[in-house]
This record gives C-alpha cells, sequence and structure tokens, in this order.
C-alpha cells in the first residue's frame, strides 16, 4: 500500500515537472455559445468553455491530478438610475479525476447531484466538463414582466488542493490556471 502511494505521488510529480517544462499551447480559454431560454415555469441556460483543456491539462489528468470547473453565473435586474439589482447568483461545479487502473474517467456534476458519470473517453468527459445544459436558473414568477434582465457568467479552473506532501511543487500548475472573460446577454422579460 505504501509503495503503492510513493508511486503515484511520483507519478504526479514527475509529471507537474515534465509540464512544468513541456512548450506552452497558446490558447485561451473563453465562454461561448451562452443561451438563455425558457419553460413554461423556468429561465433555463445553456453554454459551453472552449479552450479550457490544454495539453498540459490533459496529461496532468492522466497523471491522476483531479481538475474541477467551476461555471458563475448571476442574473441582475437592470435599473436606469440606479446599480443593477442582483436577483440571483450560481455556481456550478464539474470535476474530473482519471483512475488509472480501469483506464476510466469519473466526471461529478454539481447539476447531477453529485452523482458521478464514468466514461472511457476523454473526449467524451472533456465535452461533459464543458458543457452546462438545460440549467434552471430561477422560476419565471420571480422575475417582473417588461424588466431589462442581464445574466452575467464565466468559467474557472478551481484551485487544486495537492496532497500535504505536495504542496511546495503547487507553483508548477499554476501554468494552466484559467479564469474566462465574463460573458454577459441582456433580456427583457
Amino acid at each position: 500500500m505504501i509503495k503503492l502511494i510513493h508511486k503515484q505521488t511520483l507519478a504526479v510529480l514527475c509529471s507537474i515537472i515534465f509540464f512544468f517544462n513541456a512548450p506552452a499551447v497558446g490558447q485561451e480559454a473563453k465562454l461561448t455559445d451562452l443561451v438563455v431560454s425558457n419553460t413554461r415555469d423556468n429561465l433555463i441556460i445553456y453554454c459551453k468553455t472552449e479552450g479550457a483543456f490544454t495539453e498540459k491539462m490533459e496529461k496532468a489528468i492522466i497523471s491522476g491530478v483531479p481538475v474541477s470547473f467551476s461555471f458563475f453565473i448571476t442574473l441582475y435586474e437592470v435599473r436606469n438610475l440606479w446599480p443593477d439589482k442582483k436577483v440571483t447568483e450560481k455556481k456550478i461545479t464539474h470535476s474530473i479525476k482519471y483512475n488509472n487502473m480501469t483506464k476510466e474517467y469519473t466526471i461529478t456534476r454539481s447539476l447531477e447531484s453529485g452523482t458521478p458519470i464514468v466514461t472511457k473517453t476523454f473526449e467524451k468527459a472533456q465535452k461533459l466538463m464543458s458543457e452546462i445544459d438545460n440549467f434552471i436558473l430561477i422560476p419565471l414568477n420571480r422575475l417582473k414582466k417588461g424588466k431589462q434582465y442581464q445574466i452575467r457568467s464565466k468559467a474557472e479552473l478551481m484551485k487544486m488542493t495537492l496532497p500535504f506532501y505536495l504542496h511546495y511543487v503547487l507553483f508548477f500548475v499554476a501554468m494552466w490556471d484559467f479564469e474566462t472573460e465574463w460573458h454577459t446577454i441582456d433580456f427583457i422579460y
């Protein structure tokens, strides 16, 4: 058991050092395809991120480093002579962990009440991590007819927590942290 822990620790440490020395990939993470819709009763949000998974991040995930994305979505009532009024604010978190023994990715999305989704392919895991589908932001009965609203949204890679004995190498992984710009949509209800 101890030998296995040491091997995993050594593998993660070597991977992190390797990624630090590897050439950087010049892609920028951004929030795209923010769509606002509604059902009879609720305001619904769809969105996804692009460019969030760098080559370094993919290698780190395969090495066993857990990664979490957070999506921040805020709804404001737009007011002309006063500051905008915050109506609701939501945080959605998606986490991924690779199991080297079973060669499977386990994705946990806060939208699914923590029920993990397991997949064998990185492409499917990446899609599950990068998208929000059919998220109920707020019941429509909390909005006022004829008022202008604005939805502001962004995504960021959450800071990872490494085991205590690896905290000193955290600066190596800071290179692939990301935070998107705020993306906004205005609408009148």
